[in-house]
């Protein structure tokens, strides 16, 4: 398999991975949606759940032991369960481009999919006889583009909350010394804070590139509040949900590891992390662009930038959301501490 040099500018986006698009559905007034990536070629892909609550589609077959090796999307949805039709709306999409795996000549397309729980944060979620998160994951499909794609209160993350703030989608991408380009994803909807104390500063501080999301770095003095938990409620499920991917040649054990290490960025910069109200699932795929020359040195490095550009990820994510309309919608992080940005 050829090797893929990268010669444009990073976006610091997923999309710095050539080979797929993403897509979002956006419904402010209901407080919700759905992101979806494509790859325009079948992915190596596995996945860490390590949140006590975890809500997913299709999920199992991403273990190492099943049989399946390759997935065609995936698939980050707000609504809960009843999100977990968003994923039936991209493999619709997905079999009229004749996507999916061959069975006795049909084709059946693979989006696996992770959800979030955001029913309880002011929108209107009095939908009536069907949930809107199929025809969300239709639309999210056919809009999915590579390039440039906005970031904060958009598809999976429009509804998103924290503890202290409003949560939303974020994405970060790096180089490896060893070549290989990885980047984040995520929709941060958490039981905990991404913030230290009561804020500004964000617990992913010292991974931040380039002024990505405030270079506020972290406080001079830790604050008491530091050491105590900030819960957004003890009764109230709570799920932050995402992916890396690189464009390294892996194997469905590769990729676990690679999820499993993706976690530590998670665990970097929300606090608690993987609560029992949690679900917080991370995805890990390989679109096979660039071998590995040592498979455990190169995957230990790409498992370290996993952790990095999950941690970064997570805070552009906050950094970038935008508050609701919704009166009883959590503040922005931009809204509460605007004499902290630059």
């Amino acid at each position: 398999m050829s090797e893929h040099v990268q010669t444009r500018p990073s976006l610091n986006l997923l999309t710095d991975i050539p080979g797929l698009r993403v897509g979002h559905c956006t419904d402010l007034a209901l407080a919700s949606g759905v992101t979806c990536v494509i790859f325009d070629q079948p992915a190596t892909a596995s996945i860490s759940i390590l949140g006590g609550g975890p809500g997913g589609r299709d999920t199992a077959l991403l273990e190492p032991g099943m049989s399946v090796e390759q997935i065609d999307a995936l698939v980050l949805s707000g609504g809960s369960a009843f999100g977990l039709d968003a994923a039936g709306g991209v493999q619709s999409w997905l079999r009229d481009q004749g996507r999916g795996f061959s069975v006795g000549g049909m084709r059946v397309p693979l989006a696996p999919q992770a959800i979030l729980f955001d029913l309880l944060n002011g929108g209107d979620k009095n939908w009536g006889r069907m949930p809107p998160y199929w025809e969300f994951g239709r639309r999210a499909a056919e809009s999915a583009a590579a390039g440039e794609f906005d970031l904060g209160s958009i598809g999976a993350g429009t509804g998103a909350t924290t503890a202290t703030v409003k949560g939303g989608l974020g994405s970060a991408s790096m180089r490896t010394g060893t070549g290989h380009w990885i980047a984040a994803l995520v929709a941060v909807n958490a039981l905990g804070s991404p913030l230290i104390g009561d804020g500004p500063h964000f617990w992913a501080a010292p991974f931040e590139t380039n002024g990505e999301f405030g270079r506020l770095g972290w406080p001079s003095t830790m604050p008491d509040a530091a050491q105590r938990p900030m819960l957004k409620g003890l009764s109230q499920p709570a799920t932050t949900i995402g992916m890396v991917v690189t464009d390294a040649v892996l194997s469905k054990a590769q990729c676990k590891r690679l999820a499993i290490m993706a976690q530590d960025g998670l665990a970097r910069a929300i606090l608690p992390a993987h609560a029992a109200l949690d679900g917080d699932t991370i995805f890990a795929v390989a679109t096979a662009a660039r071998p590995l020359k040592d498979p455990l040195l190169d995957l230990t490095i790409l498992g370290h930038a996993a952790t990095m550009t999950m941690a970064r990820a997570i805070a552009r994510g906050i950094y970038e959301a935008t508050s609701l309309p919704q009166s009883n919608a959590q503040p922005a992080w931009r809204d509460r501490f605007k004499s902290a940005q630059n």
